[in-house]
């Protein structure tokens, strides 16, 4: 039997220990993938350890484990019945999963089925332990198992390490679709700078909106972003201005089209509020942060003008694969992140205080389980 390195959780709190497990075999529809490039989520080791306080409703995969959910790298095995994808091809691994004969999934909407999955990381049902059986390597391991309807081909312009920070990209992308994002529209960003936000101004850059408005904290890296397109984004310090008047002043006195809340867990639900004040008519407001505090919606005035408000959950291999050839023609810039790369045999000096001090959403931290 083949074994492989990996990095397995054994308990909550503990170092991922390093060992030898066998290297997986493909299903008949499954590919192999090599895994050049996994993302490290910063704070992993903080999540896991208070996740049944935070989120007792998304359960965690049996320990051990091994976690990891952002992959990229080539394709090294198919299975029999896989059409479309070969070996050498260069791909970033969907780690969303879904069982695929419930309602939603028979309507090819798998991030509303109840089973809904990321592979490597945690469910968003009871069912989820079944597809965390059926696919149980996540990225921190030298190869997984993939459906061969999760892989998204990377075009030879894009390096593995910005494949796997497609997750974080695709969650905003799918946002800007779902709210229409492009030419003649105008993107407020609530926390422009930061991980996801960042991912949202590249995004909104690609898919043509006129102007793109971002508020956040350190106004250092504010400067940072406008800088990538200064012609087209304006930003915001926290505190320094009424949110709504600000708007309106860079964008001809209409509010904006469309707000994304990158904001995460511990936000205030006042800075969401203030951004959804900034809406026009027929505006819509996207959460894709996980804001855990409840704002009081003023849904009579909301209803009175049109607006929206929506959750967006992740993003379908179909949005993934147009966001990379996006960037495979240099309309999505990923030249911005700074790639910080560490082999798999340091993964909990990584996530141990071991990642060098973050320069905001430009940032990107890599684990390599194959150079």
């Amino acid at each position: 039997m083949q074994t492989m390195l990996a990095a397995r959780l054994h308990a909550i709190g503990e170092p991922m220990e390093l060992e030898q497990v066998p290297v997986p075999e493909p299903r008949s529809t499954d590919v192999v993938v090599a895994v050049k490039a996994c993302n490290i989520v910063p704070n992993l080791k903080n999540v896991l350890a208070t996740y049944a306080e935070w989120f007792p409703y998304l359960p965690l995969p049996k320990l051990p484990a091994v976690f990891g959910l952002d992959a990229a790298g080539v394709v090294t095995e198919v299975g029999e019945q896989v059409t479309g994808v070969s070996v050498g091809d260069r791909v970033y691994v969907n780690p969303g999963l879904s069982c695929g004969g419930c309602r939603a999934c028979r309507r090819g909407e798998d991030q509303n089925c109840d089973d809904y999955t990321f592979m490597g990381y945690f469910a968003f049902g009871p069912g989820g332990q079944r597809l965390f059986d059926a696919y149980p390597y996540g990225g921190l391991a030298e190869y997984l198992t993939a459906p061969q309807q999760n892989l998204v081909k990377l075009p030879d312009t894009v390096s593995f390490e910005a494949g796997a920070r497609f997750g974080y990209l695709g969650t905003s992308y799918s946002a800007l679709r779902k709210a229409g994002a492009g030419p003649g529209r105008t993107v407020l960003i609530d926390g422009i700078s930061g991980t996801l936000g960042l991912g949202a101004c590249l995004n909104a850059l690609a898919l043509g909106a006129t102007r793109i408005l971002g508020t956040g904290r350190n106004a250092a890296l504010l400067d940072d972003v406008k800088a990538i397109a200064p012609d087209r984004i304006a930003v915001l310090p926290a505190g320094t201005a009424d949110v709504r008047d600000w708007a309106r002043e860079h964008n001809d006195g209409d509010g904006v089209d469309i707000v994304i809340d990158a904001l995460g867990p511990g936000a205030p639900a006042e800075s969401f509020l203030d951004a959804v004040s900034a809406l026009s008519r027929g505006g819509v407001a996207v959460d894709i942060g996980g804001m855990m505090e409840r704002p009081q919606l003023d849904l009579f005035a909301m209803m009175c003008a049109q607006q929206s408000v929506l959750g967006s959950l992740w993003f379908s291999t179909g949005e993934a694969q147009e966001m990379a050839e996006l960037a495979g023609t240099g309309a999505l810039d990923l030249s911005v992140f700074e790639h910080h790369v560490f082999p798999l045999e340091q993964i909990n000096d990584a996530l141990d205080e071991g990642l060098p001090a973050r320069h905001g959403g430009f940032t990107n931290f890599i684990a390599a389980p194959q150079s």
